[in-house]
């Protein structure tokens, strides 16, 4: 839905899994081996990653100043799942949190959220303000102050509804 450039680094991932949902048609990628194959997951593992999916969603809505779109699994607790371990490189000295197993999504999406904590660019990534929408986008504004994906449809479509309910 978003016309804006994919989030920097690890958040990329973040920003991807939580959009395959959209939420308007109900259309979900997770729903296609190809949408499956396209995070690393199996059929298998579907319920987790799209309990994963919401859970980061909430927390991008928190990021937005918005309340959680519906009950799920504090991220804390599932991100606790997926032990990281410091990395450092012996050509320069450069440290990171790097995943104990690379092959699970949540394993890379820990170390992602990771990583984003470290540059400061976490609570960048937010979601849409448009409860048909929540689309997560990273936020690139100068104050930081982003509310919806984009301007053209959901910021529009929210100031069209205010403009009509001023009328």
């Amino acid at each position: 839905m978003s016309e804006r450039s994919p989030a920097p680094g690890g958040l990329a991932l973040v920003e991807a899994l939580v959009n395959t949902v959209d939420l308007e048609s109900g259309a979900d990628s997770l729903d296609t081996a190809e949408g499956r194959a396209r995070f690393g997951i199996t059929e298998g593992e579907l319920a987790q990653a799209r309990e994963l999916r919401e859970s980061l969603r909430v927390a991008l809505l928190a990021h937005a100043g918005h309340p959680p779109h519906q009950a799920v699994t504090p991220l804390g607790e599932l991100l606790a799942a997926a032990p990281l371990f410091l990395t450092v490189a012996t050509a320069d000295g450069s440290a990171a949190l790097a995943p104990v197993d690379a092959r699970p999504l949540l394993s890379r999406v820990a170390a992602a959220v990771a990583e984003s904590l470290v540059a400061g660019t976490w609570l960048r990534l937010k979601a849409c303000e448009a409860v048909d929408c929540h689309w997560a986008y990273y936020d690139r504004s100068p104050a930081g102050r982003g509310r919806w994906c984009s301007m053209q449809v959901c910021g529009a479509r929210a100031k069209m509804r205010r403009y009509r309910a001023k009328g």
